[in-house]
């Protein structure tokens, strides 16, 4: 296909790896990134992408976003979530009058972008593919996952066939939807689950398959699912994670069969700990907790829904950020006691 030219804005995990496939299939792709370091290491030497997948290196320009001058038709938006709106602000002059933005960003994203850039100028995403930013330079691709494409307003247009069609040279299986959104509450409802993981040492597997922790998983994804269906979404699930047996009234049996599901889909990953582990063990610095997790319990409340676990996983992931709390496994039985 003829190549595209691309501005990924945050070269870390998500967009340091969706871009140096991209790059390598012959696209023109721009690396933007706040870490000067990274961004000097790949201007110099290139995007390093290691781990059990693949291991190869492209060279793309890089800049910081005081630096980067241009516009582009396409911007994928790849920063944590409570960076959002600031990025969306600075990339805003380089989005053409007829471009769009790409949310490849967990957490609800696309309404922020909307905010800045207009909502006919935003492509939803949802992603599940297991990546880590290493060092300056270097991205580690551990584990492919779900990649899931759609229009936020449910339409499948062009631009959202061409975009498939390009994604498809880095996720051979990802695919289209004109639900968007059930899927990007799916992730929420997985997601939280992996917010309680970070509260802990064990990983990501070894975590979920303690079955004495079977309660807290049913209590948190009650909890999503019911503010979920208040908004009229139905979560949809992926790789071992089934919504409906977190639903408010659903059987013990099932939440513990999608458990055994996710156990399995995580268990052989290079990726052992979720990157929110990551952001507190070994990056030193503040989680997405704000800006994916809280919202659960603020649309909650405006609905009457109660959500005093998802509450307390927040408070207990600050009180981890700011070291009054240690990171042990303990927290998690805390955390289901109340």
């Amino acid at each position: 296909m003829p190549a595209s030219r691309i501005l990924v804005w945050g070269a870390g995990a998500i967009g340091g790896t969706v871009g140096a496939y991209l790059r390598r299939a012959g696209h023109d792709i721009t690396f933007v990134d706040t870490d000067a370091a990274h961004v000097a290491a790949i201007a110099r030497d290139g995007l390093r992408i290691t781990g059990p997948i693949e291991q190869f290196t492209v060279r793309a320009p890089a800049f910081t976003p005081a630096d980067v001058t241009g516009v582009w038709d396409r911007i994928f938006l790849c920063v944590k979530a409570q960076h959002t709106r600031a990025a969306s602000e600075a990339l805003a002059p380089h989005l053409a009058p007829g471009g769009y933005v790409l949310s490849l960003q967990n957490g609800l994203c696309e309404e922020v972008i909307a905010g800045v850039v207009g909502p006919e100028r935003v492509v939803g995403a949802f992603i599940n593919f297991g990546a880590d930013w290493q060092a300056p330079g270097e991205v580690q691709f551990a584990n492919h996952g779900a990649v899931v494409l759609g229009e936020t307003d449910g339409r499948m247009t062009k631009r959202l066939s061409a975009l498939h069609a390009e994604m498809l040279e880095f996720a051979p299986h990802a695919i289209m939807t004109d639900d968007i959104h059930g899927y990007l509450w799916g992730k929420l409802g997985y997601g939280i689950l992996l917010f309680a993981q970070a509260l802990g040492q064990l990983g990501i597997a070894d975590c979920l398959a303690r079955p004495e922790l079977l309660p807290l998983w049913r209590s948190l994804g009650a909890e999503v699912n019911a503010v979920a269906a208040a908004l009229g979404v139905q979560p949809r699930g992926f790789n071992g994670y089934d919504p409906a047996a977190f639903r408010p009234g659903a059987s013990e049996a099932a939440a513990r069969e999608s458990v055994v599901a996710m156990v399995a889909f995580n268990r052989p990953n290079a990726k052992t700990h979720s990157g929110i582990w990551r952001d507190i063990a070994v990056r030193k610095r503040t989680t997405e907790v704000d800006a994916q997790i809280a919202p659960i319990a603020a649309i909650g409340a405006k609905h009457g829904i109660p959500c005093p676990v998802t509450q307390r996983l927040v408070d207990m992931i600050h009180a981890v950020e700011q070291g009054r709390l240690p990171q042990a496994d303990a927290n998690l039985d805390a955390l289901m006691r109340g």
